[in-house]
């Protein structure tokens, strides 16, 4: 495959770039500027040289079909985005990349026809309301959706979006919803405290989570996994899929911190207030329609990442400036 990635200088981005790099697979990153500090985490030099950068703005549809057309582009994931609190700061640039830079990408395949084989996009847990405003049990996909923040808005309406392109254009695409994304690279965002405070105990410092309540905790290198089998897997429509994790509670979060490493229990601590969004997702859709996804045991994500930022640390290349915030 031929695989352009709209913002793939981003966390799971980088994930997805290793992980395609191992497939065998040609990997192009389009974005505003090179900056590949978190793929250097994780990849070889052999590698890095192997990813290829092209300058660009998600919302400028000609550079978009320029990228597709010179390098025979055949599939497409569109990370490209700005999270929660650039939106809240900036509402008007947040609709601008989220919004516009996602209208771009499907006018951009449009243009190519069967040349562009799938399509697969980051939509957000933040597209639903608080878990209180939904029926007991896990949500499902296609409940009402309820954001409570602009950046949820917008990936709403990306969605809505991508239903029409399938519906006047035959554009097959898959919309996926990570909730609490964690591991190596997940240094911003409103869910990113949990990869900090695993971080934080690598190196032996204190850190407090401000957030409590319930969440799903994702490894990060599933996430990446779920974007490229999406990738792959046989598919027709444009649904909007959730992603599931380790649905837990704070408490329940803290105790597997301290099991993957006991230093955990005088390092971390958080706070009470919950996150207003839901946390109980269903994937069953998921599964069945593109399936079967990966999922980590949520200690041995923690181990994981606690071993790779020591290695790093080790190295001298763990960045801690994000800690000081």
């Amino acid at each position: 495959m031929n695989v352009l990635l709209t913002g793939g200088y981003g966390c799971i981005g980088s994930w997805a770039v290793q992980q395609l790099l191992q497939r065998g697979d040609h990997v192009w990153i389009y974005d505003l500027k090179e900056d590949p500090h978190r793929l250097r985490l994780l990849l070889s030099e052999e590698q890095m040289r192997q990813v290829a950068f092209l300058q660009g703005d998600v919302t400028d549809l000609d550079g978009l079909k320029r990228a597709i057309q010179t390098y025979s582009i055949t599939h497409i994931i569109h990370f490209a985005g700005l999270q929660v609190p650039t939106c809240r700061a900036n509402p008007i640039l947040g609709a601008k990349v989220n919004v516009l830079g996602t209208l771009a990408v499907f006018e951009a395949v449009k243009s190519f026809g069967p040349q562009v084989q799938r399509l697969v996009y980051a939509s957000s847990a933040a597209v639903f309301g608080p878990q209180e405003a939904y029926p007991p049990g896990p949500v499902a996909d296609d409940v009402r959706l309820l954001p409570e923040t602009q950046y949820g808005h917008f990936k709403t309406c990306n969605e809505g979006n991508a239903r029409v392109y399938f519906q006047d254009h035959a554009i097959s695409s898959v919309g996926l919803r990570p909730c609490t994304v964690y591991g190596v690279g997940r240094d911003f965002g409103m869910t990113s405290e949990p990869t900090k405070a695993i971080k934080s105990i690598a190196i032996g410092r204190p850190y407090h989570i401000t957030y409590g309540g319930w969440q799903d905790m994702q490894y990060v290198e599933d996430v990446a996994g779920v974007f490229v089998r999406c990738l792959v897997a046989p598919y027709q429509g444009a649904k909007a899929y959730n992603i599931r994790g380790a649905v837990i509670d704070m408490p329940a979060l803290h105790r597997a911190m301290c099991e993957a490493d006991p230093s955990a229990q005088k390092l971390i601590t958080y706070g009470t207030k919950q996150i207003a969004i839901a946390y109980d997702l269903d994937d069953q859709a998921l599964q069945r329609d593109l399936g079967p996804m990966p999922k980590t045991d949520l200690v041995e994500g923690i181990r994981k990442t606690l071993t790779r930022f020591r290695q790093l640390h080790a190295e001298g290349r763990l960045d801690t400036k994000e800690l000081d915030g």
